[in-house]
């Protein structure tokens, strides 16, 4: 009987020291995987943020092109503003003249009557 309770005693023993290895071995695991998962969301956090640079260059760069193109669009506009106001102002001479020329020869028969 003295036996069967020292092997049960070193049974016991050796459970209870196994079990508190596996508990300190599993520590520096629980331990390493929140570093781990540190650098991942740091990582994370750095691709985010260098994608929102990348963002940010794009939408810059896609605005200067917009004003560059609105300013290329208003300058296109004023020069055909500018075409078709020369455009008018030669068709306004030319009614003027042909007006000129009409009135001219309406008043040639009075004029031939008057000297007559």
């Amino acid at each position: 009987m003295k036996t069967s309770l020292l092997v049960a005693a070193l049974v016991a023993i050796a459970v209870t020291a196994c079990g508190k290895k596996d508990e300190q071995a599993a520590a520096p695991t629980e331990q390493s995987a929140p570093a781990s998962v540190q650098e991942q969301a740091k990582e994370a956090a750095d691709q985010a943020v260098e994608a929102a640079k990348e963002g940010a260059e794009t939408a810059k760069e896609g605005a200067a092109a917009a004003v560059e193109a609105t300013k290329e669009g208003a300058a296109a506009a004023v020069e055909a503003t500018k075409e078709g106001a020369a455009a008018a102002v030669e068709a306004a001479k030319e009614g003027a003249a042909a007006v000129q020329e009409g009135a001219a020869e309406a008043m040639a028969p009075a004029k031939e009557g008057e000297q007559k």
